[in-house]
């Protein structure tokens, strides 16, 4: 396999307006925007008008956020634009199976729904934190977080670049101690300590969500959070449950289509997040966001 690779964005890219562009242009992306509507009424207006402290609700984000994702791919599949390869961060790996194949659009968008609003009902039953941790390896972070009990590394994004999440009380104490060590620690404006152990039950909930919708097999190769390799012969629905309460292994996956032959990534999503991730993993590869480009540029 060489080639192209569709990367979709996860929560935390969301922005007032996204995909009203797509949505005007009409053809699939519309039918993507409509099927979506139809399902949970309102998701339209809060992509294209809703204020972003709505937005950023997770339970508001996660559907949004794969309504103007599955546009976006769908739009650049119906121009001709069809990738080998398919991952997500987060949300995103969702939005991959689905466009996929391992679920039907409307039942990858139902399981969406359901799955921002477990995660946001598990992120009130905790008060906790994420950070991304900057300057220093994941090993340095990872034994920062052994040294404090319920503080977790769970996004291993790009070299220098790890995502922590954990119990409030023992923020500043993990601040202090990203510090001393040389690195800095950035307080994300997110609702929950998503992929951590405080998200087990709501991914236990999801295990028998996704259980009762079919799954098929992916009709393009597709990549896991919580391996960081190919699904294989896995059962999509194992890893879709596990990844909600697991790490994102974003650094190992991204290395692994590239040792697989893909060769440029395009970003599916509102922004670049993803983009410069990859960029920072590899140099020798080309990195390029969908919603900043042309279509003639891919």
């Amino acid at each position: 396999m060489a080639g192209l690779a569709f990367v979709f964005s996860g929560q935390g890219d969301q922005r007032p307006g996204m995909g009203k562009d797509l949505y005007d242009q009409g053809g699939a992306a519309a039918r993507v925007f409509d099927t979506c509507e139809r399902l949970r009424p309102g998701t339209i207006d809060q992509c294209f008008g809703a204020s972003l402290d709505e937005l950023s609700r997770t339970e508001n984000a996660q559907p949004c956020l794969f309504a103007m994702e599955l546009a976006m791919a769908e739009s650049l599949r119906e121009q001709g634009i069809s990738p080998q390869a398919v991952a997500g961060f987060s949300l995103g790996e969702m939005v991959a199976a689905t466009f996929a194949g391992v679920f039907t659009p409307k039942d990858g968008f139902s399981l969406v729904c359901t799955r921002g609003r477990l995660m946001q009902q598990a992120a009130q039953r905790f008060d906790t934190f994420m950070a991304a941790v900057v300057k220093l390896d994941a090993s340095q972070v990872r034994s920062l977080c052994e040294q404090m009990p319920d503080v977790y590394p769970v996004n291993f994004n790009c070299p220098g670049q790890t995502t922590v999440a954990g119990s409030s009380l023992q923020q500043a104490a993990f601040i202090e101690s990203v510090r001393q060590a040389g690195g800095r620690a950035i307080p994300l404006n997110v609702s929950g300590a998503f992929h951590s152990p405080y998200m087990e039950e709501a991914a236990g909930a999801f295990a028998k969500e996704l259980r009762l919708k079919q799954a098929h097999p992916a009709n393009i190769a597709m990549y896991s959070n919580v391996t960081g390799g190919p699904y294989g012969t896995i059962d999509p629905v194992d890893l879709l449950w596990r990844q909600v309460a697991s790490p994102v292994q974003w650094e190992t996956e991204v290395g692994r289509m590239i040792d697989d032959g893909i060769d440029t990534f395009v970003e599916i999503g509102p922004g670049h997040t993803l983009t410069n991730m990859i960029r920072r993993i590899s140099s020798e590869v080309r990195a390029v966001s969908a919603a900043e480009c042309n279509v003639a540029e891919l």
